[in-house]
């Protein structure tokens, strides 16, 4: 009896620390003076010179606790404020099932769904991102890391009437075990992507003979960082439609 008496006791001081109000304000506080300090320390710490160029998770793993610990601390963080939303909104729904304006009553919980899924983005983002430059000459080709080739048939380069460039572009030509996929062309806003992969083309050079350089990628979360937004913002926005109808029926 005692025994089931404390996992209720437990059970209840656990719901109540997740669905305060105050613990969401503290985690949000605390997250913020982890990142503060990280936007202080990294740019006099060599070690995060690579930081840009490798997965998070993979840079994290490879660098010492004592450079690391508050990217930890934050993850940490980031996971008590996920479950707390979490909570919080299935609380909030719980509460107000009977409620007869159920747009009202779900917009914040859209909101907290869009920023839940802009976390999962940079999660998926930090553990599977990919990104690599190099330069590639006319008929080169180039392994990609989904074991995929591509060759870059011809590099061209539109010159205005001063001889300056104005735009360039590259036709590239995909292959699969040594059988041709699809062909593309890549310019500086139109990248071409294929199996979960980039292509950006971010410049090119004629003299002594045409070479181009690329940025190669991959952003496993950039489509859920895509609907995180669509969500958060459509939460915001009916909220926002809410308040004004509330405003003009006062009026």
């Amino acid at each position: 009896m005692n025994g089931e008496m404390k996992k209720r006791s437990l059970l209840k001081k656990f719901l109540t620390f997740f669905l305060s109000l105050r613990t969401a304000i503290w985690l949000l506080l605390t997250l913020i003076c982890l990142l503060f300090y990280g936007a202080v320390i990294m740019p006099v710490r060599e070690e995060f010179q690579s930081l840009h160029t490798v997965r998070l998770f993979q840079w994290v793993a490879e660098n010492p606790l004592g450079i690391t610990w508050w990217l930890w601390a934050s993850l940490w963080v980031i996971s008590l404020l996920t479950a707390n939303t979490l909570l919080c909104s299935i609380e909030s729904i719980m509460k107000k099932k009977s409620a007869r304006q159920w747009l009202l009553v779900l917009s914040p919980q859209v909101v907290h769904i869009g920023f839940l899924f802009i976390l999962l983005a940079h999660l998926l983002s930090g553990y599977g991102s990919f990104r690599g430059t190099a330069v590639v000459y006319e008929n080169a080709g180039l392994t990609l890391p989904n074991n995929n080739d591509v060759v870059f048939k011809s590099i061209h380069v539109d010159t205005d009437p001063m001889g300056y460039s104005k735009d360039w572009s590259a036709d590239i030509e995909y292959f699969k075990d040594g059988r041709f996929m699809k062909a593309d062309r890549v310019r500086p806003n139109r990248p071409s992507f294929q199996d979960g992969l980039g292509i950006f083309i971010k410049t090119v050079q004629f003299r002594p003979y045409p070479v181009a350089v690329i940025e190669v990628s991959r952003e496993p979360g950039a489509v859920w960082a895509l609907i995180g937004g669509i969500l958060f913002m459509a939460g915001m926005m009916t909220l926002l439609l809410f308040k004004i109808r509330k405003e003009e029926a006062r009026d």
